[in-house]
């Protein structure tokens, strides 16, 4: 008697926003499937979205190189951060990820308010990359601790954002209210010979009430009336934008990623902005892992209405449903509209925590519980498919 092939599972997580990159999720639910279902076939497909683990992935897959270098953080002072060099024939591409330099992170819980955090470092990271010899850089937009568009980013590239009195505006987004003109005639000149690529979440755009500041703002600590000053501020900044490049970028697509550096960008370093899932899975083997699995996990920090709105959750759901493979999602927590992933190609979900724990311990022991989880939920999915076996 022949016997059946294993169960094949295809692991396919983001990252948890300030706890595990993508590559240690998706070890920590392997693990757990293992557990669960020792003789199952894994397939482990991290899927960076331009966050927190995007360059060490890309490099870690193509066999490129980490370069670091200490650059100004979103408060002000100095992080450790890294961009990398693409192995093989892209040895001449960079990869940069926006949460290195200005990542919520970096951000102490005390000091986040994005007024005043600032994304100067992503401006130090392209400046650097460059000096490497990059032609080509990617960067991935994600985990931002910032809402200043891409000011600080501008500043740092020799760009001038200059007030009324033609001083220059301090780093932040709540200094965008005061901004009158903009200066490009000190803008580093490498940069009109480089391709910069960004891979961004293509829902996200900069004003009104999809925009950015009132999607994410109070997410990096903003208040209602902080939020206020905020959409002000970016409303002038576009403006400004206008008038110096004749470029509307006020709802153009993507271009609210990362506090609006999507936005940054374009008007400051020549930019295109691409979706981010289809940007970079032409370096994932996802398409061609999706087409063996018998199931999917995926994962991310919280799973709410925004989870189908060009995230991993969403976009891993749609094109597994598209093929008819079921699959379950994992987050920290979920949230206001988490219901929603069920009419897009999420078949369940799971909260890691229960509830049970506060933030910080959740944070701190995130891997333990997202293996917990993955065991669990494999046990019901055995539990289920010997129940499939019998007639009623």
């Amino acid at each position: 008697m022949t016997s059946a092939p294993p169960l094949t599972v295809l692991v396919a997580p983001s990252g948890l926003k300030e706890a595990l990159s993508a590559p240690a999720v998706t070890r920590a639910i392997a693990a757990g499937v293992r557990r669960a279902i020792p003789g199952a076939r894994i397939l482990e497909v991290p899927m960076v979205d331009g966050g927190e683990g995007f360059t060490e992935a890309l490099v870690e897959r193509t066999g490129g190189t980490l370069h670091r270098l200490r650059v100004t953080g979103p408060v002000g002072v100095p992080v450790d951060a890294a961009f990398g060099l693409l192995g093989g024939d892209k040895r001449s591409t960079a990869i940069i990820e926006v949460a290195a330099a200005a990542g919520l992170a970096l951000v102490p819980i005390g000091q986040r308010d994005p007024r005043r955090t600032t994304s100067y470092g992503v401006g130090e990271l392209i400046l650097a990359a460059i000096d490497r010899g990059a032609d080509d850089i990617l960067i991935g937009c994600g985990d931002s601790g910032v809402n200043d568009a891409g000011a600080g980013m501008a500043q740092a590239l020799g760009i001038r954002l200059r007030d009324a009195a033609g001083n220059d505006i301090a780093l932040g987004g709540g200094a965008l209210a005061r901004l009158e003109r903009i200066d490009f005639s000190n803008r580093d000149a490498r940069l009109g010979s480089v391709r910069i690529r960004a891979a961004v979440n293509w829902q996200n755009i900069l004003l009104g009430e999809r925009g950015v500041t009132r999607v994410y703002a109070a997410q990096k600590g903003a208040s209602a009336k902080q939020i206020a000053e905020l959409e002000q501020a970016l409303e002038n900044f576009a403006a400004c934008i206008e008038t110096a490049t004749g470029s509307d970028i006020r709802h153009a697509p993507g271009t609210g990623a990362s506090g609006g550096l999507g936005a940054g960008l374009v008007a400051f370093a020549g930019a295109t902005l691409h979706p981010r899932f289809d940007l970079l899975l032409g370096y994932t083997d996802f398409e061609r892992h999706l087409a063996e699995a018998d199931i999917v996990l995926t994962a991310e920090g919280e799973l709410d209405g925004r989870s189908v709105l060009g995230k991993i959750p969403g976009e891993v759901g749609r094109r597994a449903a598209a093929r008819g493979i079921p699959v379950i999602a994992l987050a920290g927590a979920i949230g206001q509209g988490g219901d929603i992933v069920l009419d897009h190609g999420i078949d369940a979900y799971a909260s890691i925590t229960d509830g049970c724990y506060s933030r910080e311990e959740a944070i701190r022991n995130s891997a333990a519980l997202l293996e917990r989880a993955a065991e669990s939920t494999m046990r019901m999915v055995a539990a289920g498919m010997r129940i499939g076996r019998r007639t009623f």
